[in-house]
């Protein structure tokens, strides 16, 4: 009989598939009636944190905790939920590249559910220790329960091809096609060609081997461990490790935690103890930490410009309180200085305020020299977060780059203004990206001939623990800046600049 003639179903009452390939069609496994039609609740929270950043443009980090919750996944569950989100993300350049050769049609042309679905379960085969049968299964049964019967016929053949190699020869076959050694690297460790190759330059522009982009590549695509802060004169470090935390690496009161939830932390709850990236505090210590070049005008007044969502606002907030200084917080978008509030909430309401005014607006004549040190976190391109921001790599493009030095440049200028002369300004950005980093700061040094960039390295490492030191990168004459790394220091790839205003 010809595979045209066969029969739809067999004596069991098994299905034929399509097939993907030449020969007659394979019947199912099971019988339709056999089938499961429901989705576990980790794989089914996974995809719909998917599906909400593939609709509508949803953080990860935002939507997948609460879809845990609304699911009451226990820890066991929530993690695999949370790998196999994060790592689908992580890894769509890579397995959209495998699926483009596996499906009759452009890839973008599938609908977005199973395009989603299809990640899931390459991610589940390829990168996960969950038994082939067991992700074949799963996928398709949540596809059957969430797109439908015909999608998951679909999904299901498509993941039975992906099967046939495993992630390395994949990878190879990928990449024998690449014209260089970053296009090939940015293909095994699913990045965007164009981020390898700024991340390349970046790391030869702030003194770093250029042959170490793989091991960037890699860290960008591993998990990082949570960061805790105890805010200083209100958090107990030591009760945090008493919790089950291990103590910081990199500087005091500091741990990572592996646990689980954090809310269990003693001090998580009221806010004394906050997950922040050791990055993050790094830069906020240094700033509050580094000896004024002009201590007589005092050392009361401080400004974080760019606030939101207040992480490092509250870190510098206790250490306001510590010195009897006074911190403005401002952070002009409505919801996002809500949030600094929350976070400087365990904070004596009398060192600090909440302002809301765009961050140029310092630049005007009313603010002229009010500030003894000013932290100027500027908006960027996050590519030194992509471990925690797992879509933020596909969704950035070269163009985004030159707007953002703009401001960058823009919002330093207005500091610059309202910075004291013998003050302190950290510019700080979460991209190693040289055009947001070094050019930003060697473009506003031009401008400002009263300016003058101060050993950024020394400051950042009287905050760190005595064992560890970071190089600084210099810039002209006068100082050098610090760029932080995942693959060195296990840290957001940070950016600090130390600038003073000369009389």
């Amino acid at each position: 009989m010809s595979q045209d003639k066969q029969p739809r179903r067999n004596e069991r009452g098994r299905t034929r598939n399509r097939g993907q390939g030449p020969g007659p069609r394979q019947f199912s496994q099971s019988a339709p009636a056999a089938r499961k039609r429901s989705a576990d609740p980790a794989r089914l929270v996974a995809f719909k944190v998917l599906r909400e950043v593939s609709e509508a443009d949803a953080y990860a980090n935002l939507v997948l905790p609460k879809m845990i919750r609304t699911y009451q996944l226990d820890k066991r569950d929530a993690g695999f939920a949370t790998e196999l989100a994060y790592g689908a993300l992580r890894g769509q350049g890579f397995y959209d590249g495998i699926l483009a050769t596996l499906v009759d049609r452009p890839l973008e042309e599938l609908d977005p559910a199973i395009r989603d679905a299809l990640r899931l379960g390459a991610h589940q085969l390829l990168a996960m220790r969950v038994p082939q049968h067991a992700a074949l299964d799963e996928t398709v049964s949540l596809a059957r329960a969430q797109i439908g019967a015909g999608p998951s016929g679909l999904i299901n053949a498509v993941l039975r091809r992906v099967t046939a190699r495993d992630a390395q020869e994949w990878a190879a076959e990928l990449a024998a096609g690449a014209s260089n050694d970053t296009a090939r690297l940015a293909i095994e460790h699913s990045h965007p060609e164009w981020v390898a190759r700024a991340l390349h330059q970046a790391l030869k522009a702030h003194g770093r081997d250029g042959q170490e982009l793989e091991q960037l590549l890699r860290a960008d695509n591993l998990a990082p461990v949570v960061n805790l802060v105890a805010l200083p004169g209100l958090g107990d470090i030591e009760q945090v490790i008493a919790a089950g935390a291990e103590p910081g690496e990199l500087l005091a009161d500091s741990a990572t935690y592996q646990q689980g939830d954090i809310s269990r932390v003693p001090g998580v709850r009221s806010g004394v103890v906050r997950a922040q990236d050791a990055g993050s505090q790094i830069m906020a210590r240094a700033l509050a930490g580094a000896e004024l070049p002009d201590p007589a005008d005092g050392d009361r007044y401080w400004l974080d410009l760019c606030a939101g969502p207040g992480g490092k606002a509250a870190l510098l907030g206790a250490l306001a309180v510590q010195r009897d200084a006074r911190l403005t917080a401002n952070e002009p978008t409505a919801h996002r200085a809500r949030l600094v509030e929350q976070s400087l909430a365990p904070v004596d309401p009398e060192y600090w305020m909440v302002d809301s005014r765009d961050g140029r607006d310092f630049g005007g004549t009313e603010f002229a020299g009010d500030y003894d040190r000013i932290m100027v976190d500027a908006p960027c391109s996050g590519l030194g977060a992509l471990r925690r921001r797992p879509e933020a790599r596909w969704r950035k493009t070269p163009r985004d780059i030159q707007p953002l030095a703009q401001l960058q440049g823009e919002l330093l200028d207005a500091a610059f203004n309202a910075v004291r002369p013998g003050g302190l300004i950290g510019y700080v950005t979460c991209s190693p990206h040289q055009v947001e980093t070094r050019q930003v700061v060697q473009d506003f040094l031009q401008r400002n001939p009263q300016a003058r960039l101060l050993d950024t390295a020394a400051a950042i490492n009287s905050v760190l623990l005595p064992e560890v030191r970071v190089q600084g990168t210099e810039l002209g004459e006068s100082g050098n800046t610090v760029q932080l790394w995942p693959h060195l220091q296990r840290t957001d790839a940070m950016f600090m600049a130390l600038l003073t205003k000369t009389a």
